[in-house]
């Protein structure tokens, strides 16, 4: 049953409240009236003109700017669903009331840290009979005319793996809702992050080459700079060639996320005991094992794209060429070179990403999170671009070791090393400096991989019919 209370103007006397209950649909005296008003005291006019707009643009089916009263209706009880599952989700103990802890252990689960204090002053905001806790009803009567205030917005507005992607899939995979469970949103998701990855990835593709280039072939004797390596690419093999090693690195997008999804989703069952509410550690625990186990499934397709890149002019005739000659000439060994270090280096990649986006999501939050979760374009692809960098800087050195093992038979006369005895070479005759060769090139595609790859996912979403945002 809903419970419509609207305040309805009498000439001539004081503001009336009017309550309707319905329960089969609207009766034909009311389906009659097109708009109703909604009168409130002067000093709520500013809340009131906020509220108003997310309502229209909530529930306005027909787009006319307005709101109608079957609009009205049909809106409150879609949002009343959404509130039973966030009051569900919050409600710990299963008792029906939701106390302060419960607040803090939920908002924590998402990576929200608040204090007692501030989770008491959000109970008193609802509680109206100073129990200190809330029951539906309080928590129903509260939200329903506040369509942007509950916790699942956090995990709607601030995706992060899913939309942006700089050429590296080793970032702890995004959580869904309830909602996006249910209705299948998910999956547009990710179709929609593996268009815009592959979009991404082969605008920045030249500095994606050129950094592969100056981590295996720069050296002090060496100094390759960034317009000298194109212009030695260009000379080569002409524009054509800045392309090349793309076509495996956008093949490999759909199996690897695909991969890391489902690896996600049972490693969450296992590190969690409610794989709906992982804490940050949690999600890191399962984030990286699913990396590790996508990673280890598609990393024959990662040596690949490295030799493709490194190739010189008419040495393959294509992808198949390629795996079809080192199969014959060094064997299956030959696509797990580099391996180990490209395992080892998921865990600073993933936990850094994950630690320096959850610090910058905290804060934003806390300061400005005022009548939205939702940070606009700019503060995420800020957050994201930040969260990237500093990822990838902490793993860069595993990346470059990775790259020159991978490359190691493409190099003529360059013998076998392991992994601890290149560390050694780059060191003694580089200097720490060796570890980070080709960095620049590196850090120059992270601003134009996010900001791509997030247009990218926008228009994606739209075209998949995606509207949980």
């Amino acid at each position: 049953m809903l419970c419509l209370c609207l305040y309805v103007p009498v000439i001539g006397e004081a503001q009336t409240e009017f309550q309707y209950f319905e329960s089969k649909g609207l009766p034909a005296e009311l389906k009659s009236i097109f708009k109703l008003s909604v009168f409130i005291p002067s000093q709520e006019f500013f809340t009131y003109r906020q509220w108003k707009q997310k309502i229209v643009q909530a529930g306005d089916k027909d787009l006319d700017g307005q709101l109608d009263f079957e609009e009205f209706v049909h809106y409150l009880q879609d949002h009343e669903k959404k509130l039973r599952l966030v009051f569900k989700s919050l409600d710990k103990k299963n008792d029906g009331r939701i106390d302060a802890q419960e607040i803090m252990q939920s908002l924590r689960d998402l990576g929200v840290k608040i204090s007692e204090q501030q989770a008491e002053k959000i109970l008193k905001s609802m509680d109206k009979n100073g129990t200190m806790t809330i029951d539906w009803n309080e928590w129903r009567d509260y939200h329903l005319l506040h369509p942007v205030e509950n916790i699942p917005e956090i995990i709607l507005y601030w995706k992060h793996s899913t939309i942006f992607d700089v050429g590296e899939n080793l970032t702890v995979p995004d959580e869904f809702t309830v909602e996006e469970r249910q209705t299948g949103m998910w999956w547009r998701h990710l179709v929609a992050g593996g268009g815009a990855g592959a979009v991404s990835r082969t605008c920045t593709a030249p500095l994606d080459r050129l950094k592969v280039l100056m981590q295996v072939h720069a050296s002090r004797s060496n100094n390759m700079c960034i317009v000298g390596g194109f212009t030695q690419m260009i000379k080569e093999g002409g524009a054509k060639s800045l392309w090349r090693g793309n076509g495996i690195n956008v093949l490999k997008i759909a199996p690897e996320s695909a991969i890391k999804f489902m690896a996600y989703e049972q490693m969450k069952r296992l590190v969690g005991s409610d794989q709906e509410t992982l804490r940050i550690h949690e999600r890191l625990v399962a984030g990286s094992l699913a990396g590790a186990i996508a990673q280890s499934s598609i990393y024959p397709m990662e040596v690949l794209k490295t030799r493709m890149a490194l190739r010189k002019t008419g040495q393959y005739s294509g992808m198949l060429d390629c795996a079809r000659r080192i199969l014959a000439k060094e064997g299956v060994a030959a696509f797990y070179k580099g391996y180990v270090p490209n395992m080892l280096g998921i865990i600073p990649y993933a936990g850094i990403d994950l630690a320096v986006y959850e610090t910058l999501k905290n804060a934003w939050l806390q300061r400005y999170a005022v009548n939205s979760a939702d940070p606009g374009v700019f503060v995420l692809l800020a957050c994201g671009t930040i969260s990237s960098t500093c990822g990838q800087l902490a793993s860069y050195p595993l990346a470059l070791v990775r790259t020159r093992m991978q490359a190691q038979a493409s190099m003529e006369g360059a013998p076998e090393v392991t992994m601890s005895s290149l560390f050694k070479q780059i060191l003694r005759t580089e200097g720490a400096f060796g570890l980070y060769r080709g960095l620049a090139p590196n850090f120059m595609k992270v601003i134009p991989a996010v900001s791509i790859s997030y247009v990218v996912y926008e228009n994606l979403k739209i075209t998949l019919g995606v509207q949980s945002r």
